[in-house]
C-alpha cells in the first residue's frame, strides 16, 4: 500500500483485493495499491467514530489553538469552512503559498472581531433570551450590545476604513460572510478567476493596518540618531 510521500506499507493480498472490490483502493502498479477518494472518505468516517463520522467524511479537519481573550484552547477545526483557510493552503506555480502568514492572520483577526461584534444577521429566534423579553426577535435591531461587542465593532470599522471602500466589502464577504471566490465573482460580475488579485492586495493592506508583517522590523525612528550624550549621561523622566 503506497502512502502519502511515497512510503509503502505491507498489506495482505486477499485483504487488498477485498478493498479493491469495495472501491476503497485502486491499483497503482504491479502489486501496489493506493487509497481511492471513496476509501479516503471511508477512512475519515471510521477514524471519527459513529457519532461524527459522516460529518468528518466531507470535512478537512486539523488541530488548532484558539484564544477566547483570556485562555488558549486546543480544538479541532474544519479547514474547509473558511475560504481564507482554503486559500492559505493553495500554492502558486512556484510552490509558494498564495497567502503569507501575515495576510492569513489579518483575515482571521478580522473574522474574530466580526464574530465578537455580533454583526452576523440572525435568521432564527434567540432562544437564550428570557421569555417575554425583547431579545427573542430574529433581528439584531433591538439587541443589547455589550462593551466587548461594541469594542469589536469599532475595530472592524477601523479595519474597513483603513482598507478603503473599494476593498473593504470584498474582505467582509470573503473573511466574515465566508463567500468563496466564485460566488464573489458572480455577485460582482467579475471575470472568472479575477477576485484573487484584489483579495490578496486587500489582505496585505489589512495586515499592515494590524501591524503584521512577514518579518520583524524595528521602528523607523530607531534607525536615526536620537540623542548625543557623554558616558555619564542619564536621561531625565519628565
Amino acid at each position: 500500500m503506497v502512502r502519502e510521500g511515497g512510503a509503502t506499507a505491507a498489506i495482505d493480498g486477499d485483504a487488498a483485493e477485498a478493498l479493491c472490490r469495495r472501491g476503497l483502493v485502486t491499483a497503482a502498479g504491479e502489486g501496489t495499491w493506493r487509497l481511492s477518494p471513496t476509501g479516503a472518505a471511508w477512512l475519515r468516517r471510521a477514524l471519527a467514530g459513529a457519532a461524527d463520522g459522516f460529518a468528518a467524511q466531507h470535512q478537512e479537519r486539523a488541530a488548532a489553538v484558539v484564544s477566547d481573550g483570556s485562555e488558549r484552547h486546543a480544538v479541532l477545526v474544519n479547514q474547509d469552512e473558511s475560504p481564507l483557510a482554503w486559500l492559505r493552503r493553495r500554492r502558486d506555480a512556484t510552490g509558494k503559498p498564495m497567502l503569507d502568514a501575515a495576510s492569513f492572520a489579518a483575515g482571521e483577526r478580522l473574522r474574530t472581531d466580526f464574530s465578537r461584534a455580533q454583526l452576523m444577521p440572525r435568521i432564527t429566534a434567540n432562544w437564550t433570551a428570557a421569555v417575554g423579553g425583547r431579545g427573542r426577535s430574529g433581528g439584531n435591531a433591538g439587541a443589547e450590545i455589550t462593551e466587548v461587542a461594541l469594542a469589536a465593532r469599532q475595530r472592524v470599522e477601523r479595519a474597513v476604513d483603513a482598507v478603503g471602500p473599494e476593498l473593504g466589502g470584498l474582505l467582509l464577504d470573503f473573511c466574515c460572510f465566508l463567500k468563496g471566490l466564485e460566488a464573489i465573482e458572480m455577485e460582482r460580475r467579475w471575470p472568472a478567476r479575477s477576485a484573487k488579485v484584489p483579495l490578496t492586495i486587500a489582505l496585505a493592506v489589512l495586515a499592515r493596518h494590524y501591524g503584521l508583517a512577514g518579518e520583524a522590523r524595528g521602528r523607523e525612528r530607531a534607525r536615526r540618531l536620537l540623542h548625543w550624550g557623554t558616558e555619564d549621561y542619564r536621561p531625565t523622566l519628565d
